[in-house]
């Protein structure tokens, strides 16, 4: 069987991760800081000679790639390769003509789609969600971000958001302001976007503790909290906006399993007996209980859908030829 070769890109908040992929295994991969904030046109000069430095190590031609696929932190048209909205992650992303990129600096196939719903693709394809039907992906990173198989089927919806909102499910009507423009989201509660807001905005956090705020992560804070009851309090917080989300996936999608991943998950020897705990004592599963799991793939799993994402639209393409 001829080798087969696709570049998948995981366009992170705070990483940018390149994959070169063959017959659903990752080959090799680079990484490098996103810029976030600069914009993604001006990411896109190291975009380029990343993915020419990774194929050239590796003595594959540009010609021989099946094409190049971009996971994106945003609300993604996937069947015209455009992105609708950003929410303060590379705002510039809806003016950029990036199938166009591609042609031009690769003459390749291209595909583009939000991040949750690729890196729940690769889980389901390729991980922990192999053979299943109905999936529902959770990802706990810079932002929080989900995506839903149902059926067997990607949800995408009338205007491809949906199944990828979860992290702006409400959770506290009444609670802080979202950078979506919604009150109460679970992201706005729980994100390492939001964590500095969080604990300075707190009221039962010491003025010790929040002069500090700057200086805190998710991983300091799950270290942090086996000896300090502060950081433990604001740890079960999240813990609790988490698994309360996790509820209201399922009882919106009936799946038969929840997958959790991202950069938080890194700490989740701590998160998931919590979470099963949780989702074990308030979701209603009269039938069978839905089992709740750390991703498989961790953070290759967008990178490695690349490859089903693009041998799917080129099909797709073919057969709308006949």
């Amino acid at each position: 069987m001829k080798e087969t070769y696709t570049i998948g890109i995981d366009l992170g908040g705070t990483f940018v991760k390149v994959g070169l992929i063959g017959n659903g295994l990752i080959i090799d991969c680079s990484v490098f800081e996103s810029n976030m904030h600069n914009g993604l046109e001006a990411n896109l000069p190291d975009l380029k000679s990343t993915i020419l430095d990774i194929i050239d190590r590796n003595n594959v031609l540009v010609n021989e790639l099946t094409g190049i696929s971009l996971a994106f932190p945003g609300i993604v048209d996937a069947t015209n390769s455009k992105v609708l909205s950003t929410n303060e992650k590379y705002d510039d992303a809806c003016r950029l003509n990036l199938e166009a990129w591609c042609e031009i600096n690769f003459g390749v196939p291209f595909y583009i789609d939000n991040d949750a719903r690729l890196a729940t693709i690769g889980e389901w394809k390729y991980g922990g969600a192999k053979g299943l039907n109905n999936v529902v992906m959770m990802t706990l990173g810079t932002g929080i971000g989900t995506s839903v198989i149902l059926d067997g089927r990607v949800m995408y919806g009338e205007h491809f958001q949906a199944g990828s909102l979860g992290g702006h499910f409400v959770v506290d009507y009444k609670g802080r302001k979202c950078s979506c423009g919604n009150i109460g989201c679970v992201e706005a509660h729980a994100s390492s976007f939001f964590l500095q807001r969080i604990i300075e905005e707190s009221d039962s956090l010491s003025a010790a503790f929040k002069a500090e705020s700057k200086e805190y992560t998710f991983e300091k804070l799950f270290c942090l909290s086996k000896e300090n009851e502060e950081a433990q309090s604001l740890i079960n917080e999240c813990l609790n906006v988490w698994a309360a989300a996790i509820v209201t996936y399922i009882h919106a999608y009936d799946p038969q399993i929840v997958i959790v991943g991202g950069g938080i998950m890194k700490s989740e020897d701590l998160i998931l007996p919590f979470l099963r705990r949780y989702v074990d004592e308030n979701a209603w599963c009269p039938t069978q209980k839905v089992e709740i799991v750390a991703s498989e793939l961790g953070d290759n799993a967008a990178v490695l859908a690349a490859e089903y994402c693009l041998i799917n639209k080129i099909r797709k393409s073919e057969s709308a030829k006949i």
